[in-house]
């Protein structure tokens, strides 16, 4: 029963005591009571945290985790305490400055500290309020840095930033007690009309690449048709070339077969005119929607087609040249 009721005691005196702290975000430290009701003759330590014995407000000695004997007290009036927690807490900073370019950025610095278990003491009594501490000291090294980057170093050199700080808070937060894990700059927010038109600039050069690389392939499939047409155009010239040839030689076989006598290239030229001459007739014939001039032509007029030929290229020409 009466193990029943101390621990009725204890839990009751636990939810007053906690009834009365503040907030951990707000403040590190607590006041604290002793397990017992109505006195702090004995105090139950949790693993977290680290409790500073005040006789009658002075400080005494530091208690470690677990239960401990502090001493003879009646009604709390003798022997209070005081609590600090032993884990690591991060600050999360936010820092306004501008930059080399004259752009304005908001800097969010997380800082991990912790208490030094060698110098509690301090770390209770030294400092009034540490996030403010903290906040004063990463402002002063972001804003000794930043305005020396521009914009876009200052996102490259993040590190360096968060290296500064760190050693920054270092040098200063020791001789309060606490140790400084790390400093990292986790954000670098710029002016939301910064980032619209950097995000602006990035599109444009994004549309100018697209335009620049569909530009240079319409250059390669102009290219390539020019040259497939020049291949097409070679081959078909060569393959009429032979055409006419073998026709040529056919009529000349025809002709001179069994008379031993040899065409000259006159007559050769003038058996090729003709030749095209009627192609030509055959084509325009064929094609129904073919537009055509109709010259004078008689089939008494046949033999003296090269002439006619000629004639009309020699004509021609001068009439170009006039």
């Amino acid at each position: 029963a009466q193990v029943r009721f101390k621990l009725c005691c204890t839990g009751v005196t636990r939810l007053i005591s906690q009834s009365t702290h503040l907030p951990l975000r707000l403040t590190m430290q607590r006041q604290e009571r002793g397990c017992l009701p109505c006195t702090n003759c004995f105090a139950t330590v949790p693993q977290d945290k680290w409790y500073a014995v005040e006789n009658f407000g002075k400080y005494s000695h530091m208690l470690g985790p677990g239960l401990a004997f502090v001493g003879f007290d009646c009604c709390s009036c003798c022997i209070s305490f005081r609590s600090i927690t032993s884990r690591v807490e991060q600050n999360t900073v936010n820092v306004q400055t501008k930059t080399k370019d004259n752009v304005f950025v908001t800097c969010k610095v997380a800082v991990q500290q912790s208490v030094r278990p060698e110098n509690a003491y301090d770390a209770m009594y030294k400092l009034a309020n540490v996030r403010e501490q903290i906040e004063s000291y990463v402002s002063d090294v972001v804003r000794s840095s930043v305005p020396h980057m521009l914009l876009d170093e200052a996102f490259e050199k993040k590190d360096d930033i968060s290296e500064a700080v760190q050693k920054k808070l270092e040098a200063e937060m020791t001789s309060y007690g606490f140790q400084i894990h790390k400093a990292l700059v986790t954000e670098l927010v710029p002016d939301a009309s910064v980032v619209a038109s950097m995000n602006e600039i990035n599109k444009q050069k994004r549309l100018r690449d697209a335009a620049v690389m569909a530009a240079e392939a319409e250059k390669v499939r102009v290219v390539k048709a020019a040259e497939a047409a020049a291949d097409a155009s070679q081959l078909q010239g060569e393959g009429i070339a032979r055409q006419r040839r073998a026709i040529v030689d056919g009529l000349r076989d025809s002709i001179t077969h069994g008379t031993g006598e040899a065409l000259s290239t006159d007559k050769i030229s003038e058996l090729l005119l003709i030749t095209q001459y009627f192609e030509t007739l055959r084509d325009i014939a064929a094609n129904s929607k073919a537009q055509t001039v109709f010259l004078p032509h008689s089939a008494s007029a046949v033999a003296d087609v090269a002439s006619q030929v000629r004639s009309g290229i020699m004509q021609a020409g001068a009439g170009s040249r006039m």
